[in-house]
């Protein structure tokens, strides 16, 4: 099974579901389905992308 990429648009309605209904994650995850970690770090504001730019700018 391959990497699923889901657009910052996907996750940013995902992660609205969770903070503006107050929808605990797991069960969002599972409506949506998606790995509820991933949707958790997106939460958190840990997407791949963002931990690389972080790491650039310590630099």
């Amino acid at each position: 099974m391959g990497t699923v990429r889901y657009s910052g648009e996907f996750k940013r309605d995902a992660v609205a579901l969770v903070e503006s209904i107050g929808r605990r994650i797991p069960s969002v995850a599972r409506e949506l389905g998606v790995n509820p970690e991933s949707l958790r770090q997106w939460s958190h504001g840990r997407t791949p992308s963002r931990l690389r730019v972080r790491a650039v700018r310590a630099r």
